[in-house]
C-alpha cells in the first residue's frame, strides 16, 4: 500500500513538473521572491546632505497577467553615514546637531510591464518608517550629548528594472525617494540579487 502511494506521488510530481516549467516560462515574474540589496543612501536633513552605504533585504510576491505585473513587497534596511547640521545663534557660539540613520521598514506595492521575455520595468510606492538617533554638540566641537532615538513616518516612490537570469535568479537596479516627517528625506540607488521561488 505504501509503495502504491509513493508511486502515485512520484507520478503526480512528474506530471506537475512540466506545468511548473511552463508557468515559469510564460510568467517569469510571478510568485514569491527574496532579494538581498545594497547601494547608496543620500540622506538630506534641513540644508545639508550626507551619503552613506545601504544594505538589507526584501520579500515580495508578484502576480503576472500577460505582460503586466502587480506586486507587494516588504523591506528592512540599514544605512551608514551620520548627518550633521550647524545651528546658528545671533550672538555666536554656534551648536551642532547630528542624526544617525537606523533601521528602515518599508511596505508597499509595485506595477510594471514585461519587455521582451525576461525584463521587467516597474514603478513602486508605499509607506516607510525610519529609525533615527540624535545627538547635540554645544559650541559645535564640544562632547556630544545623546538626545535619544526616534522614528519618523514617511512615504516612498521609486522605479526600477529587473532582469530574470538563468535558473530562478534575478538582478535589479532601482532608484527611490523617501520623504519623512521632521524635514528628513532620502535618495537611494540600489542593486539587488534575488531568488524567485
Amino acid at each position: 500500500m505504501i509503495r502504491l502511494f509513493a508511486a502515485a506521488v512520484a507520478l503526480s510530481m512528474l506530471g506537475a513538473a512540466p506545468a511548473l516549467a511552463q508557468t515559469a516560462a510564460d510568467k517569469p515574474f510571478q510568485g514569491p521572491s527574496v532579494t538581498a540589496i545594497g547601494g547608496v543612501d543620500d540622506s538630506q536633513w534641513y540644508d545639508g546632505a550626507k551619503a552613506g552605504a545601504l544594505y538589507g533585504g526584501q520579500l515580495g510576491y508578484d502576480w503576472q497577467s500577460a505582460g503586466i505585473v502587480f506586486g507587494v513587497e516588504g523591506e528592512v534596511t540599514g544605512a551608514t553615514g551620520t548627518h550633521c547640521v550647524t545651528i546658528y545663534h545671533v550672538g555666536g557660539g554656534n551648536d551642532r546637531s547630528c542624526v544617525k540613520p537606523g533601521r528602515d521598514f518599508y511596505a508597499g506595492g509595485r506595477i510594471g510591464t514585461v519587455v521582451g521575455e525576461s525584463t521587467l520595468l516597474y514603478a513602486k510606492a508605499g509607506y516607510s518608517n525610519a529609525g533615527l538617533g540624535f545627538d547635540y554638540r554645544p559650541g559645535g566641537t564640544g562632547p556630544a550629548s545623546h538626545l535619544g532615538n526616534a522614528t519618523a513616518d514617511g512615504f516612498r516612490v521609486g522605479a526600477g528594472i529587473e532582469q530574470r537570469l538563468g535558473g530562478n535568479f534575478t538582478l535589479k537596479a532601482e532608484y527611490r525617494y523617501s520623504n519623512y516627517e521632521g524635514g528628513y528625506s532620502r535618495h537611494q540607488g540600489v542593486m539587488g540579487l534575488g531568488f524567485r521561488f
